[in-house]
């Protein structure tokens, strides 16, 4: 473990998957008051320049967050030839799966509530992975390809706040079908000026502004305990 001079711990770790070993990086505000999960979107990783943005904010109002890497670096290697895996939802879902379970028995974010920040791909596998775990508190998707979800859309239960470019036109229809879908809190977001990666001057800012405040209202309210299926 490293400290730095704010009030944060910062941990290297190592997440073991039946099938591979993930590093990330985890980080612990004093006094978290609940953990985001972050799923990547395809060709990105862990040090994700815009993630890492939005973490930060995250971790200035004491929420703890864990970005790791869906790959292995041999895994990411060769999906930068092939292209294979960035679009297999249901393989990155069982490594956000596997992820989630392990910092539910990490002793720095013991039962803390839980939500996902999921960025395209990753976005599709968040809300595939809050579909099968009703513990999940919260979602956010930022430029999500949530066409890409499947058909456990309906079940999700976590609150979830869809945020799409204004000119991302592709995006924003497929996130106008998925909230349609939802059957839970939600709302869907449009960051005038934005196209799909959030270039524009400020428009990160809203999108980390919006995810804060989404997380704030939601994962304070939960526990990390799990909820009862809903009938």
């Amino acid at each position: 473990m490293t400290t730095s001079l704010s009030p944060h711990a910062e941990y290297d770790v190592a997440i073991p998957c039946q099938d591979a070993v993930l590093i990330g990086d985890l980080t612990v505000p004093v006094a978290a008051k609940g953990l985001v999960i972050f799923a990547h979107g395809s060709g990105s990783s862990r040090k994700s320049p815009r993630n890492r943005l939005v973490a930060w904010e995250l971790n200035q109002r004491g929420l703890a967050t864990l970005l790791f890497d869906l790959l292995t670096p041999q895994e990411a290697a060769a999906e930068a030839s092939s292209g294979a895996l960035r679009f297999n939802i249901p393989f990155l879902t069982a490594r956000l799966l596997a992820a989630t379970r392990w910092a539910q028995r990490h002793e720095a974010v013991p039962n803390l509530a839980i939500g996902y920040f999921g960025a395209s791909t990753g976005a599709a596998a968040a809300l595939a992975a809050a579909s099968e775990l009703p513990e999940i508190a919260a979602v956010v998707s930022r430029g999500g390809r949530s066409d890409l979800a499947g058909d456990g859309v309906p079940r999700v239960r976590a609150a979830t706040l869809l945020i799409a470019g204004e000119k991302d036109e592709p995006v924003v229809e497929w996130n106008r079908a998925t909230y349609q879908a939802l059957n839970c809190a939600k709302q869907f977001s449009l960051i005038p000026g934005a196209t799909h990666l959030f270039t524009e001057p400020g428009t990160l800012e809203d999108v980390a502004a919006l995810a804060t405040a989404w997380f704030e209202e939601h994962l304070g309210r939960a526990t990390g305990k799990p909820k009862e299926p809903q009938p």
